[in-house]
């Protein structure tokens, strides 16, 4: 093991050993049926207890500085809704010449969705970023996406997207609005206590994206994803999806220095940019598409959200790593 851990020195990364261990598992015993729905409610109590240490121990003047900051919130949003959609169309195109329509229409898909929330914020933080503009900004986006990101991907996608409805918002405001609010009420009793234990918060973020890796992957394993397309066409959709991903991370970046961010603000923005949310994904999808097209539909977004999981780990070190030097 030791000669393992020198040869690839990235393995030493517990966040890298969740996202190995959580993969593994969805692939030898996805959680299926009532399984994964036990799964699903376990992910969603796991996001709405993180947001919840969020709120406390972000202080409130930090996460009022961070509302005010619209020189951050106004680019970011067009660079997510935006650059992104645009981003999504372009792979779309390139995606038609060689895999079916309906995955080239993924790529659109997957461009006009929002951040992620708990990982965007938690590699924010890994990467010594700021955490307030990147939990207020995660959150805020997602709000904006749950209205967005349907008529968007209609406009940009020439499908007719539908209706959301009031379920989705209800959902965010109860499992990442409300548990963030009441955190931020009781503040005060906790904040030194977090402070005092940050590398135990610190596995809980880890804990967090493990489960919500495993149930992404459950879903793609119970779908039969890996045997969708013929083994070219996946050599296809992997490249198309790394080669989306790379360009979206060093744009993001290169957005946060033509801004004049400060370096804590720019990682908050890299994270927050480039990242893609399955967790707003996979139930939009299941409104627009019937079961036969929302598998592939959802492929490019599967396979984006688990390797922005597994580059963002590494890269959050190196960040960190450049902040400390």
């Amino acid at each position: 093991m030791s000669r393992l851990l020198q040869a690839l020195p990235f393995l030493r990364d517990p966040m890298i050993a969740v996202l190995v261990s959580a993969t593994a598992l969805a692939l030898v015993l996805p959680a299926a049926g009532e399984a994964r729905s036990a799964a699903t409610t376990v992910s969603n109590v796991g996001i709405f207890v993180l947001f919840l240490v969020n709120g406390m121990r972000i202080r409130r003047s930090e996460i009022a500085r961070g509302i005010a900051n619209w020189r951050y919130f106004g680019p970011l949003m067009a660079f997510v809704f935006g650059a992104m959609a645009l981003l999504g169309l372009g792979f779309g195109w390139l995606a038609g010449a060689v895999l079916p329509p309906l995955v080239a229409l993924g790529f659109v898909f997957l461009g006009c969705l929002p951040s992620t929330v708990q990982s965007a914020t938690s590699y924010t933080s890994l990467a010594n970023g700021n955490v307030a503009l990147s939990v207020v900004g995660a959150a805020l986006i997602n709000i904006a996406g749950v209205l967005l990101s349907a008529p968007l991907f209609a406009a940009v996608g020439g499908v007719g997207a539908g209706d959301i409805g009031g379920e989705a918002i209800v959902r965010i405001g109860l499992i990442l609005v409300l548990p963030f609010a009441i955190g931020q009420a009781v503040q005060d009793r906790f904040i030194d206590q977090l402070v005092a234990h940050k590398a135990t918060a610190a596995w809980l973020d880890r804990a967090v994206i493990g489960i919500a890796v495993f149930v992404a992957f459950s879903g793609a394993v119970e779908q039969g994803l890996a045997t969708m397309f013929a083994p070219a066409d996946w050599a296809a959709l992997v490249a198309l999806v790394l080669a989306m991903l790379g360009l979206a991370l060093g744009a993001a970046w290169g957005m946060g220095a033509l801004l004049g961010l400060a370096r804590g603000d720019r990682i908050a923005f890299l994270f927050a940019g480039s990242q893609k949310s399955v967790a707003i994904g996979a139930p939009l999808a299941a409104i627009l598409f019937p079961p036969a097209s929302a598998g592939f539909v959802i492929a490019p977004l599967l396979l984006y959200h688990f390797a922005q999981l597994v580059l963002a780990a590494p890269l959050a070190m190196r960040l960190a790593k450049g902040a400390e030097g």
